[in-house]
């Protein structure tokens, strides 16, 4: 059992790392837009940002769940 409760402490810093990733990816989306006045790269760059920080709250909440499962 401690190897599985590894593996989703492991499973959980790739997902929040992911999730990391994504909303600065977003954001560097968002400033681009700003800095061109590009309405479509704004939307896509808040939408990155909402997602990568949603992907973040699965991580830190709903993964580390799934070490109840089996214990």
């Amino acid at each position: 059992m401690e190897f599985f409760g590894e593996a989703v402490n492991t499973l959980s810093t790739l997902v929040i790392a992911l999730g990391a990733g994504l909303a600065v990816w977003g954001v560097i989306n968002l400033l681009e837009g700003y800095g061109n006045d590009n309405a479509g790269a704004k939307s896509q760059g808040i939408k990155q940002l909402m997602a990568g920080g949603g992907v973040v709250l699965i991580g830190m909440n709903l993964v580390p769940l799934l070490s109840g499962l089996f214990g």
